[in-house]
């Protein structure tokens, strides 16, 4: 075997599945080529997946239930599939979908299966920049490549085999390498930290989070690509900072997309937050015909997801009072009126005799009329009412298909997610004991004020 073609161990690698979303389908076929200095062995097998095989999937690869049917399951053949992918950088067209699913049947035998990953995808829009299609029938067609039957695991994989060696013609070795470096992205790392752990770092949106050594928070960060995110930190020009030389413990959480990031990010950034035992709102209370007047409430004493007639959330008394002051002055709004203070012996208030008020304290304008132009001045402030019966999922898809979130909230509450609905109604126990986050309810509302993800109503009681 050609050493320029084999840098290092390598396995080509195709799956066929029950279909493409991560948490439900399941593989029915894997092909493997192992190529190193001894040559290319090929293997492959058909997997029972438990379930059955749709006819869209048939007509694709011609896989149907019967051929699977007396097939092993993947926990029977799991041993020999990791010895054969062990100590090989892991290449696959798409790579993050065999990956990923690899990964997910080895987590459900309880296996942390890790390895470097190349994409083909990448590193063909690594090598070829000008074209704009890298699909696997466009390589073919633009390379000239012989294959036979596609969509069988190991025909694609000799089709990946193949291409590797085809563009080892077209192009210098050396390019290839260091296209190929760029993308598996194997940075050199402080010493406290397990180099493996960048073998485990997804290619996907989500929010990560930087440890020091007694378990500080460093850094928490919403990205759309965790693994090149987190990589960056440990660039050349980033090595001697003070950031990562303090590094000893990384942290993530997956996600389908942005709303998944932020309240991921939200959650990893709690531990570095001061609790808001104090956190308040103005409510605004009628207390008589025409006259409102905003009273302070806390959100230990009533719950501020199903209150009506909010205005504002604070940290505490001071910063409400702080920011009622401002629109005091704003708006030309009486602070007797307000509660800020007390009248002086003509009645008048503090901002009277400043111009800030416009006289409802000693009559000159109707408290009606105050109340009206009060109203107006809170309108921007006001927090949403729940606007649902009972708890929803707010549901959320990665631009592959391959992950799909179901966020469950009540109450402006995050409860978790989860990537079925089946498993949606077991976290609606969490609902009463968790408390209202402001940050939550200002991801919330933007969420779901812009319309963007698909909402699933629930049952109000179970």
């Amino acid at each position: 075997m050609n050493p320029l073609l084999v840098p290092e161990p390598l396995v080509f690698v195709d799956l066929e599945t029950t279909g493409a979303n991560f948490a439900n389908d399941r593989i029915i076929e894997i092909g493997l080529i192992e190529v190193d200095l001894n040559g290319a062995r090929e293997w492959s097998i058909l997997i029972n997946p438990e379930t059955s095989v749709s006819s869209f999937i048939t007509g694709l690869t011609g896989i149907d239930t019967g051929m699977v049917a007396s097939a092993p399951k993947f926990s029977e053949v799991a041993a020999l599939v990791a010895e054969k992918l062990h100590g090989r950088l892991f290449i696959a067209h798409n790579a993050r979908f065999d990956y990923g699913f690899l990964k997910r049947e080895f987590k459900r035998l309880g296996i942390d299966f890790r390895a470097p990953s190349l994409c083909t995808v990448k590193l063909s829009r690594k090598l070829f920049p000008a074209h704009h299609r890298h699909n696997l029938d466009t390589l073919v067609e633009r390379h000239g490549l012989n294959v036979g039957d596609r969509h069988r695991a190991l025909a694609d994989a000799r089709v990946l085999w193949e291409l590797w060696q085809r563009w080892h013609e077209e192009l210098p070795a050396d390019n290839i390498r260091q296209a190929v470096a760029l993308i598996v992205g194997r940075p050199e790392l402080p010493p406290q930290i397990d180099p493996a752990i960048i073998d485990d770092l997804p290619e996907a949106p989500g929010a990560f989070a930087l440890y020091a050594e007694d378990g500080a928070l460093l850094q928490v960060k919403r990205s759309t690509n965790i693994r090149q995110q987190v990589i960056a930190n440990f660039a050349p020009a980033c090595r001697d900072t003070a950031l990562v030389r303090n590094i000893w413990r990384i942290e993530w959480h997956e996600a389908a997309g942005e709303l998944g990031g932020r309240l991921y990010e939200n959650e990893l950034s709690r531990s570095n937050r001061k609790p808001a035992d104090e956190l308040c709102s103005w409510q605004l209370l009628q207390v008589a015909e025409g006259n409102f007047r905003p009273t302070l409430v806390f959100s230990s004493n009533m719950d501020f997801g199903s209150t009506d007639d909010l205005f504002g959330l604070y940290m505490n008394r001071r910063e409400a009072t702080q920011a009622l002051r401002k629109l005091a002055e704003a708006h030309h709004l009486c602070y007797t009126q307000l509660g800020l203070g007390e009248p002086n012996k003509e009645g008048a208030c503090v901002g009277y005799k400043q111009k800030l008020c416009r006289g409802t304290c000693i009559g000159k304008e109707a408290v009606s009329l105050h109340s009206v132009r009060l109203m107006t001045a809170l309108a921007k402030f006001k927090l949403k009412k729940w606007p649902y019966k009972g708890p929803i999922a707010l549901v959320e898809r990665d631009e592959f298909g391959m992950r799909e979130d179901f966020h469950l909230v009540a109450n402006w509450r995050y409860l978790g997610t989860v990537q079925n609905e089946q498993a949606l109604y077991e976290g609606l126990e969490t609902s009463d004991k968790t408390a209202f986050d402001p940050d939550i309810y200002r991801i919330l509302n933007k969420f779901i004020r812009a319309g963007k993800v698909r909402i699933i109503t629930l049952p109000a009681s179970l």
